[in-house]
């Protein structure tokens, strides 16, 4: 729908190899975590040197954020184009999000506009919703109060305020990536390989530019610093006070990621699994585990009391999982006791009945809520993995969508193009064999060892393996399955990958282990490898990539949807302002977004009565009748359709994945072109109605009138009130 033309004018002693490991103390001027003086070191040294690391953090995120915003302005050069051309700018979903934003700016008051969302009639025809319950859009409702109460509104427009917060918080990303790399390693200049790596992967580490409103530019920000409050929280150094401090601000972090993601529940449970896992390895005491835990399920339930009681937070497997494994946990207390083929044993059987009670908890809690809004995500993981049908519109519509899809191997040949992967992959397979040897020693070991180990007693014995580092290796290595199960995930991963690589590349632990092994490791060369080679790494990076920046940023094109833009000049100018609308779920968050008008479906696709009702409009590109598609559009309370060419005659996606081909198998119809059909299928009994409609024939013209046309939509008003059929007629009458 949208096109991007190209503007004129552009261009001491050895540890142990044996030992498992633990920091060691600074022996560089860099070796200074971020917290360093807060346990006491007030030194000159310790002072300069963190606050030098806290500046570069800033000003990395400040130059990514410099440069999603340049990237964004230069595609689009939205400072110049009309104001329905940026508004279209916002694609599919993401012009739904803003469109809550503009209508809580247009509204008399703050109290008015949040009324207005609490009782929607414009969103879903005939329906009234409470779009704060439904959807989450806090903040947008937070950033349009924001913006009426600063004194800015006389040089800066809403809409810049709205992008530049967006592309601020991808400088809070950075500096949270930032500063987990400096919590691991001990050095800055693993903050900084960090957050150079990535800038220069940004196709695989963020897609803000092109997708601001997306639900997940506002949400992941606060994971990334939630990973490091929880990493924080896992050092043993942290006295009472900041383990309470920490404590807080991973709930502040939970709670915000919840309330601006609806798929919050999903990134949580696997999270939840993290933390079964290390607690199952006994890498963390009881009080990290409950304290942990007891952090997602406060920061969901914070939500659901803001989304006016949600039933999909209660329901949520995440919940029931946390339930399920407090309570087992509670009732199994000698689980780690005994020989360790004893705890293996003790593991398994403590593993089934956790997962048992927790499916038991869900089933019923959904029972009880009457919750069937998520069902359609289970039935694309069933299909996906070939365990339910595969003729389900729902689950197709996802499964066709390259998002969805597996991890492109080209991914990772790019992110070894930026010398990430391969010492990514280097420190994942070196932590995973460190961390299983941890896991069965610690295992092994009589009930009540792990805890003095914890407290690093020196007496000789090997150290426990870091609660820190454990929770990132497993947080990349979960993350990392689901980015490649389904491409969307990988934003979740890329971003914690650049912090473990340059952990790897920077940390004490893998250079001790590599140079012992060589038999060459004392301070000096320890010192030297750690600095040189990071040193080294960020010089190759800025001569390979700098010149590439320069040219991408040269790069200048120009917004241009000449079609698009005069469909919507034209809803705005010849429809009533209640008209309602049917069509494709992204078009219609457009014309909801620059015209103000009523939508009978849309892209948030969590109610399964608004996916029953998009399944039925969607009709409009399968072989049905037009009494048919008259009924059901008439049903919606729908006035106009708009057709589009792009979807009627797609040829985007492969036979099969079509949407005219989705809505022919769901109705048991043969797809068009050559190619098989299962035996099942038989021949429609009419023909497609996107493409006969434009025939004109009596059949459509009585009950279709076509309003607006261009080279890629037709609007078609659809007649009101139907008369009975004259005697001897087979078509019937419609009035206007």
């Amino acid at each position: 729908m949208t096109a991007l033309r190209q503007r004129k004018g552009s261009k001491g002693k050895e540890p142990s190899l044996g030992a498992e490991f633990q920091p060691q103390q600074p022996n560089c001027c860099t070796d200074h975590h971020p917290e360093k003086i807060l346990h006491g070191d007030w030194s000159w040294g310790a002072i300069i040197w963190t606050s030098i690391g806290w500046s570069v953090s800033v000003g990395l995120g400040l130059l990514c954020c410099i440069y999603v915003a340049t990237l964004h302005e230069n595609d689009l050069w939205f400072s110049n184009i009309k104001e329905v051309e940026r508004e279209i700018s916002f694609r599919t979903e993401c012009g739904l999000y803003y469109s809550y934003y503009k209508q809580m700016l247009q509204a008399p008051s703050v109290q008015e506009g949040l009324s207005e969302l609490i009782h929607d009639n414009l969103t879903e025809s005939k329906r009234t919703i409470n779009l704060l319950q439904r959807m989450n859009i806090y903040q947008e409702v937070f950033l349009s109060v924001l913006y009426r109460l600063l004194p800015i509104q006389s040089y800066l427009e809403p809409v810049y305020f709205y992008i530049y917060t967006v592309f601020s918080l991808q400088a809070v990303y950075v500096i949270a990536l930032y500063l987990t790399a400096w919590l691991l390693s001990g050095s800055w200049l693993a903050g900084t390989l960090t957050g150079l790596w990535y800038i220069l992967n940004r196709v695989d580490t963020t897609r803000v530019e092109f997708t601001i409103s997306l639900r997940e530019n506002w949400s992941l920000p606060f994971l990334a610093l939630q990973v490091t409050t929880i990493t924080c929280y896992l050092r043993p150094q942290l006295i009472a006070l900041q383990q309470k401090v920490m404590v807080w601000l991973m709930y502040v972090t939970t709670f915000c990621f919840c309330l601006t993601w609806q798929f919050n529940q999903f990134i949580l449970l696997v999270q939840a699994f993290i933390i079964y896992t290390l607690d199952c390895a006994d890498f963390l005491t009881t009080t990290q585990v409950t304290t942990l835990y007891l952090v997602q399920v406060s920061g969901l339930l914070s939500v659901w009391l803001l989304q006016f009681c949600n039933s999909m937070i209660l329901g949520s497997l995440v919940l029931s999982f946390i339930v399920a494994a407090l309570f087992v946990r509670h009732c199994q207390s000698g689980l780690k006791t005994g020989s360790l083929l004893v705890r293996l044993g003790k593991m398994l059987l403590h593993s089934a009945m956790v997962l048992l009670l927790a499916f038991t908890i869900n089933y019923l809690a959904k029972k009880a809520l009457q919750l069937r809004s998520d069902e359609h995500i289970f039935k694309f993981i069933k299909s996906k993995f070939a365990l339910g049908p595969t003729r389900d519109f729902d689950a197709s519509l996802y499964l066709c969508e390259e998002a969805f899809g597996l991890l492109p191997l080209d991914t990772l040949e790019r992110l070894a193009g930026t010398l990430l992967l391969y010492p990514y992959i280097i420190t994942l397979l070196l932590l995973s064999g460190m961390l299983a040897m941890a896991a069965l020693q610690k295992l092994s070991r009589p009930k009540g060892s792990s805890a003095e180990e914890r407290k690093g007693a020196g007496d000789g014995r090997p150290v426990a393996f870091r609660p820190d580092v454990a929770y990132n290796l497993l947080h990349t290595l979960f993350y990392g399955l689901l980015a490649f199960s389904t491409m969307r995930m990988k934003y979740i991963w890329t971003g914690h990958m650049c912090a473990v690589a340059a952990y790897g590349v920077c940390g004490t632990e893998l250079w001790t282990l590599l140079l012992n092994a060589l038999r060459c490791n004392t301070k000096v060369l320890l010192r030297l490898v750690r600095y040189a080679v990071p040193l080294v790494m960020i010089g190759c990076l800025y001569y390979k990539f700098w010149p590439k920046v320069m040219e991408e940023l040269s790069e200048l094109r120009e917004f241009y949807d000449p079609d698009t833009v005069e469909l919507m000049t034209w809803i705005s100018t010849k429809t009533p302002k209640q008209a309602v609308f049917a069509g494709s779920m992204q078009l219609l968050a457009g014309i909801k977004l620059c015209t103000g008008r009523v939508l009978t479906n849309h892209p948030h696709y969590e109610d399964k009565d608004l996916r029953e009702r998009t399944r039925q409009v969607y009709q409009v590109y399968a072989r049905r009748s037009p009494e048919e598609v008259y009924d059901i559009l008439r049903a919606a309370g729908a006035d106009y359709v708009v057709l589009e060419n792009s979807i009627c005659y797609e040829r985007r996606h492969r036979r099969g994945c079509r949407l005219r081909d989705l809505l022919d198998l769901a109705n048991g119809h043969i797809m068009d072109g050559p190619g098989e059909n299962d035996l099942d299928l038989v021949p429609a009994s009419h023909p497609r109605f996107c493409e006969a409609i434009k025939m004109d024939t009596a059949a459509y013209n009585a009950l279709f009138t076509r309003t607006f046309q261009n080279k890629t939509f037709h609007v078609y008003r659809i007649k009101k009130k139907r008369k009975k059929s004259t005697k001897g007629s087979s078509e019937p009458s419609v009035t206007q």
